[in-house]
């Protein structure tokens, strides 16, 4: 058995019109409700999700001191343009 098809068992309060969604798209697709709630799950993580990742990642690089001046940027900017007018 891989380890991808290995799962952890959770216990969750759903909204009675949430679930009731969701068992009418499992029944329609022939697919159980937790196949649903995963794949739901999934999307959730690959936009939002994706999004808050990213902003902690961030907020991580910043504190471990990974950042850059935003002054040098500039100047940096400033003399690349120059540079390509003259």
């Amino acid at each position: 058995m891989s380890k991808q098809s290995l799962s952890n068992p959770i216990t969750l309060r759903i909204p009675q019109e949430v679930l009731s969604d969701i068992e009418k798209i499992a029944e329609t697709t022939d697919r159980s409700r937790s196949w649903i709630i995963v794949r739901a799950l999934k999307t959730y993580l690959l936009n939002e999700g994706a999004d808050i990742l990213s902003i902690r990642k961030g907020r991580e690089e910043i504190d471990a001191g990974d950042v850059e001046d935003l002054d040098e940027i500039v100047a940096d900017l400033k003399r690349i343009s120059s540079e390509k007018v003259a």
